[in-house]
This record gives structure tokens, C-alpha cells and sequence, in this order.
């Protein structure tokens, strides 16, 4: 199992998918985090779950304990 902080740490200025606990994803580059997973994503689209075109946010501020799974695209 890879555990969640190694793999922002490999994350940071690629592009990740993130899960969120309302069923939204955002996907962005990753320019950083802290150890409490909070991140800021660069580039952001949302799309919500039904997989409906989203809708671009640009920078995002994202506090951690949203998030219900990260991958790399």
C-alpha cells in the first residue's frame, strides 16, 4: 500500500486526480502540500461524478480531510 504523503511527494508539478467526499473530482498539477494533505493545485478543472464536463477553477486551495483518494494521471 503506498501511503498517501509519499505519493504527494512524487506528485508535486504532475498532474493528479483528486476524489473528493461530495463525489466532486478535481484535476490539477500539484504545486505543494503540508503534512496535514491540505494541497494547492494549479490548472484545476472540476467534474462532478457522472462524469458531466467541468468546470475550470484554475488555483485551488484544498484542505485535506476532502479527499477520499488521489491518482496520478
Amino acid at each position: 500500500m503506498v501511503m498517501p504523503l509519499s505519493l504527494l511527494e512524487k506528485s508535486v508539478e504532475k498532474r493528479i486526480s483528486l476524489l473528493l467526499k461530495d463525489g466532486r473530482v478535481l484535476e490539477g498539477k500539484l504545486s505543494g502540500y503540508d503534512e496535514y494533505m491540505n494541497m494547492v493545485l494549479e490548472e484545476t478543472v472540476e467534474t462532478s461524478a457522472d462524469g458531466d464536463e467541468g468546470r475550470r477553477l484554475g488555483c485551488v486551495v484544498l484542505r485535506g480531510n476532502n479527499v477520499v483518494s488521489i491518482s496520478i494521471l
